[in-house]
């Protein structure tokens, strides 16, 4: 007679180790739990240490009574860390994602409890469910390899520099302003400073002078910075050229937002139909049903 496997042996779910991650900058909380409906197990280390971060889940393995060969499945909510994380965590063989913080659901109440071993828990549960098979209880943020993520400093750092330089502009004009003076303030505002006169043909007092003096320096060292990341752009490799160039057919799309679309949108992400291209670029709609009394177009989700 062939031999059967009882049922409590083939029916018996794999034990997994469910571990979410609240970064901190002084310290990091970890919550760790096996199945749905059960407190998470918290424990705390110093924020960066990655040897600690292992022992405890190690030790949780212990706690909760699961083998030390069970499989590890962790979490935690993009933010300032960034993906190097997810990459140690990958390398220890923890099945980690990173989590989109905006699409974790909220409670609508207007008042509600917020408080970190609150979201952890939050989080553990949503981990769970996760892995268990419900893939839209949040969003995963694609993790760019290194190569990849050094590639967006130059269009982000150069979008950067054009903000401060909008706002060291503003900021003179309005001081400008402040004496009755309309001016065009550009490269070389430092150059006509001293002959620039008030509203009633006086020059500027000291003080201010002084204030603009250095408004003008910063601007004039911010020009410089960004027509330096600009011949360093010019100078950036061919396969990145060749997207840019390939962008710029199309109508709207200069050589700046070639650039950003060539390294944020097209340089390393997988797109699987158009509607997650419009979903990234913010362009699809919101509509807004409740029954048959309510209906209407939000418009679309990103202006």
């Amino acid at each position: 007679m062939n031999q059967t496997t009882p049922i409590a042996e083939s029916t018996r779910p794999e034990a997994v180790l469910h571990m979410a991650l609240e970064l901190g900058a002084s310290e990091w909380k970890l919550g760790f739990g096996v199945e749905a409906g059960r407190k998470a197990s918290q424990r705390t280390v110093v924020a960066g240490d990655l040897s600690g971060l292992m022992l405890e889940v190690g030790r949780a393995k212990h706690r909760l009574g699961i083998p030390e060969s069970a499989r590890v499945v962790s979490c935690y909510e993009a933010g300032r860390d960034g993906f190097w994380l997810h990459r140690f965590l990958l390398l220890e063989g923890v099945e980690n994602v990173v989590v989109d913080s905006s699409s974790i659901e909220v409670n609508r109440r207007h008042r509600r409890a917020k408080t970190d071993r609150v979201d952890l828990e939050k989080l553990l549960s949503l981990l769970i469910r996760f892995e268990r098979g419900e893939k839209k209880v949040f969003g995963v943020a694609q993790a760019p390899t290194p190569t990849q993520e050094d590639e967006r400093h130059m269009a982000r750092e150069l979008e950067s520099l054009k903000q401060e330089r909008t706002a060291h502009t503003n900021r003179i004009k309005g001081l400008l302003a402040s004496v009755g003076v309309r001016a065009k303030v550009g490269k070389g505002f430092l150059h006509v400073l001293d002959q620039v006169k008030q509203w009633n043909g006086e020059g500027l007092l000291a003080s201010l002078r002084a204030r603009l003096r250095r408004e003008g320096e910063r601007l004039a060292l911010l020009e410089d910075q960004i027509a330096e990341v600009e011949r360093f752009r010019r100078k950036a490799n061919v396969e990145a050229k060749e997207k840019v160039q390939r962008l710029q057919e199309l109508k709207g799309i200069g050589e700046n937002s070639g650039w950003l679309f060539g390294v944020e949108f097209f340089g390393w992400r997988q797109f699987r139909n158009r509607r997650e291209v419009a979903s990234l670029a913010g362009l699809v709609p919101m509509p807004y049903q409740s029954g048959d009394s309510l209906k209407r177009e939000q418009g679309i989700s990103k202006a």
